[in-house]
């Protein structure tokens, strides 16, 4: 069967709002190592990695064989009801990595669901449901969840079941404060929070949630020390502080194993999910045992932290320490980012280059401006899918390469894949905005 006719089957029984990359999609068939094969037999080096969630990459024995395993037994769900081992293992393995002082772990299907427990969690230890979010975030699709994301465009619904206030700080490109010292960006943003707690809420907040590095909007990330800053505000007035390590957990930042970590500050929970089980599905929630049994009512989950996901999440963890793959993504991830800002010095199409480790994000903008590119990033995926590569974008404005491959990249792979956008930036900046057309560009 043709990825067409597949096509017109998805498009007359999906939703219309379920985005497909590139004018011709394709269907990722079969994987080894950092690449996948599409149905058509084309190649590509994987430089999103199915969003970050096929941390380790594919067709890894030792995962792999960890899920027959489990298959083998003939048990693939019993629900929290029941007592799991592998749960029981990997949730001591997670908290003895948390940094917390008494920490426990609730495991969900997805990093959606983690953030919704999270905010649970807050609202009723601290009986209110008001809570601080970043400009710019994203938290993920479900109502109290997607009632925190300080993005439009992934903003469906003005109903929520919380009342948010947003502060400056986590997109800094954009910001008013752009200019600034990290110094005075940080003063700025920290006297920004207090402003609104003073003024927008009623003082007895029941969270602030974070990004470390923003995921959806653009891999934005604010200078180190920041959420530090923020939370000598938030213990002012007991706000617990939540980091959303969704995207930036077990080590792809490069430097610390939870992003938070780069702001010296341990959070009172933090939530994870994507690529702690290698491509199956779990989410989950470490949070201070103060915190995690404020519940008073009787919850369980019937899928989460399920044998099969955390039999595989296990595999994964230890093949991520065994191997030490947080060095391999801080190694990497900074050939990898001066390669590109060694590119953005002759490619005005270039207006940011931020990110850490193997989490990267370019921020395209019409020449001579910082109007954003958006057609831009659409045209260089296109190219870099055309060369071998696939990679990812976001941002505000749909206008930011997302760079995340897995964190088992080799050299020679990171290699490959600078050529080749380096080369689809200077071909997108050469089609859509020549000389003529922009005297600036």
């Amino acid at each position: 069967m043709s990825d067409n006719d597949l096509l017109a089957r998805h498009r007359a029984v999906m939703p219309d709002w379920l985005s497909l990359y590139y004018e011709q999609p394709i269907e990722i068939v079969s994987g080894s190592g950092r690449h996948v094969t599409d149905a058509d037999g084309n190649t590509y080096l994987d430089f999103f990695a199915g969003i970050l969630t096929n941390a380790i990459g594919y067709d890894i024995p030792e995962i792999s064989d960890a899920i027959r395993k489990q298959v083998d037994t003939g048990i693939l769900h019993t629900s929290t009801l029941y007592l799991i081992r592998n749960q029981v293992e990997l949730a001591e393995r997670i908290a003895s990595l948390s940094g917390m002082k008494n920490p426990k772990v609730f495991f969900t299907n997805s990093g959606t669901e983690a953030n919704e427990t999270a905010l649970l969690l807050a609202t009723q230890h601290r009986r209110s449901n008001q809570i601080l979010a970043l400009r710019n975030s994203y938290h993920g699709r479900s109502f109290a969840a997607m009632g925190v994301t300080g993005n439009r465009g992934w903003s469906a619904s003005s109903l929520s079941p919380v009342k948010v206030s947003y502060v400056h700080g986590g997109y800094r490109y954009r910001s008013p404060f752009r200019d600034f010292s990290d110094a005075d960006y940080i003063a700025a943003c920290t006297d920004d929070l207090r402003q609104v707690i003073e003024t927008t809420t009623s003082g007895d907040v029941a969270c602030m949630i974070v990004e470390p590095i923003q995921g959806v909007g653009g891999f934005a990330t604010p200078p180190d020390g920041l959420f530090a800053a923020f939370a000598e505000v938030l213990d002012e007035y007991g706000i617990p502080l939540i980091s959303d390590e969704v995207q930036t957990g077990w080590g792809r930042t490069g430097e610390h194993f939870w992003g938070i970590q780069a702001h010296g500050v341990t959070p009172a929970a933090m939530t994870f999910a994507k690529g702690l089980a290698n491509g199956m599905a779990i989410g989950g929630v470490v949070a201070e045992a103060e915190l995690m049994d404020s519940l008073t009512a009787n919850s369980i989950s019937t899928f989460g932290g399920n044998p099969v996901a955390t039999a595989s999440a296990r595999a994964t963890l230890d093949y991520l320490l065994d191997h030490d793959l947080q060095s391999n993504a801080a190694k990497l991830g900074t050939r990898l980012l001066d390669g590109l800002r060694g590119h953005a010095q002759q490619c005005q199409l270039m207006g940011d280059v931020r990110g850490k480790g193997l989490m990267i994000g370019v921020e395209l903008v019409e020449p001579g401006t910082d109007r954003p590119a958006a057609a831009a990033a659409g045209r260089v995926l296109e190219l870099s899918k055309s060369r071998g590569l696939l990679i990812g974008k976001g941002g505000l404005y749909g206008n930011v390469l997302r760079l995340a491959p897995p964190m088992t990249l080799t050299e020679q792979e990171a290699s490959e894949a600078l050529q080749i956008l380096t080369d689809s930036l200077s071909v997108a900046q050469q089609e859509l905005y020549s000389r003529a057309d922009h005297p600036n560009g």
